[in-house]
């Protein structure tokens, strides 16, 4: 393998479970956060006790420059191979008619125009029509894509529907051109994402109605976006895998 990887977001949760996931077959892993340095460092040294490469960028992904040098530091580990749009964030419970445009701006900023333009960056690096040699994308979607999340955050499940359309409209675009497409849409997942989101509770709350009776962990959503990195998903773009325990 000996390919770069890039994870934004790479220092708590999925990221994170993508990130040492990575590393161990055999990725060089460059993971960007934006607050949490002794997080993301501790996620480098695991990586490179296990015996593999990595390199945590401050770098936040509502910020265009901030993406430039998060690139161009991972082209210091040698040649990029694959993406995993992985940052985003949440917001406090709100209906839509409480939401104010900082909010929104907020949101569509970060979950939508950064994925957008990490991907950009990627392109560039990795497709045969710019003298790449291929690679694989993986998005982060959202089951509250489909289910709409109202009363709590209609915002961030449609930057997420957002998502899976650029996910279908960009593996399209560049299939001819070495790169794959796809993206993952966890469920309930035991992150810290709720917190963030002022519901520290809501995994407890509503656990109960997932199908599989549980929710599920960081490291049960960075299997299969791994696997869609590698060559094993050779064929696979333009997909949406959903990780949800059935809901």
């Amino acid at each position: 393998m000996d390919k770069v990887l890039v994870v934004t977001g790479g220092s708590r949760g999925i990221g994170r479970a993508v990130s040492l996931l990575a590393a161990k077959r055999g990725w060089r892993v460059c993971l960007s956060y934006v607050s949490n340095r002794d997080a993301a460092e501790a996620v480098v040294r695991e990586i490179e006790a296990g015996g593999g490469t990595a390199l945590a960028v401050r770098s936040d992904v509502a910020v265009e420059a901030e993406i430039e040098d998060l690139f161009r530091q991972a082209d210091g580990l040698g040649t990029l191979g694959g993406l995993v749009n992985n940052a985003g964030v949440v917001d406090y419970a709100a209906r839509v008619d409480e939401m104010t445009g900082t909010r929104l701006t907020r949101m569509m900023t970060t979950n939508v125009v950064g994925s957008f333009l990490c991907a950009a960056q990627a392109v560039r690096r990795m497709s045969t029509k710019h003298g790449g040699r291929g690679g694989a994308i993986v998005n982060l979607s959202s089951v509250a894509a489909r289910l709409g999340a109202p009363g709590q955050y209609v915002d961030y499940a449609a930057s997420k529907g957002a998502i899976d359309t650029f996910t279908t409209g960009l593996a399209v675009e560049v299939a001819a051109e070495g790169i794959r497409v796809n993206a993952v849409a966890p469920g309930l997942i035991e992150t810290e994402i709720h917190a963030s989101g002022g519901q520290p509770d809501r995994l407890v709350r509503l656990g109960p109605s997932v199908p599989m009776k549980r929710v599920g962990t960081a490291e049960e959503v960075a299997a299969p976006i791994v696997w869609l990195l590698s060559d094993e998903a050779s064929y696979t773009t333009g997909t949406l895998v959903t990780v949800s325990g059935g809901r």
